[in-house]
């Protein structure tokens, strides 16, 4: 069992330093643009999270109004039924006012919808226009570097 050889005395025996100092490592051109346009990449990131986050809030505080709307409608109907005398009108009022809420319902569903959709298209275009930017940059780098190698 002492025939086979030990893994870990061998790698214990090799020496890094030098191997790492005999590889040869293509030179990165223009590597101050490559970190320059990381750092716009980074920028344009934090931007579209500002911009969810933003359109979130915005969601989060119409939502917050809608509900205080529905409540006070909710009181309103309420007063509204307990008005009505007859049970044929009184359902007929029932009928009406479920009509008005299922219509507030939908209107209000479309409007924060149409909030959420806006937010997250303004996030979206600000990441596509830096992709395309960057791409752009990353052709102009290596077009340079193809000049000069």
């Amino acid at each position: 069992m002492s025939d086979l050889p030990n893994p870990m005395k061998a790698l214990s025996e090799f020496d890094f330093t030098k191997f790492f100092n005999e590889m040869k490592m293509p030179v990165m051109p223009g590597l101050d643009a490559f970190v320059a346009s990381y750092r716009r990449n980074m920028e344009t990131l934090s931007a579209a999270n500002r911009v969810a986050l933003e359109g979130a809030q915005m969601v989060a505080r119409r939502h917050m109004e809608i509900m205080q709307q529905a409540m006070a409608e909710l009181t309103e109907t309420m007063k509204a039924v307990a008005s009505v005398e007859s049970a044929p009108a009184k359902a007929a009022k029932q009928a009406e006012l479920l009509k008005q809420s299922y219509e507030h319902a939908v209107a209000n569903l479309k409007e924060l919808s149409d909030l959420i959709q806006h937010a997250n298209n303004e996030a979206i275009a600000l990441l596509n226009k830096r992709f395309a930017e960057a791409m752009d940059e990353v052709r102009t780098i290596m077009d340079k570097a193809a000049i000069k190698g």
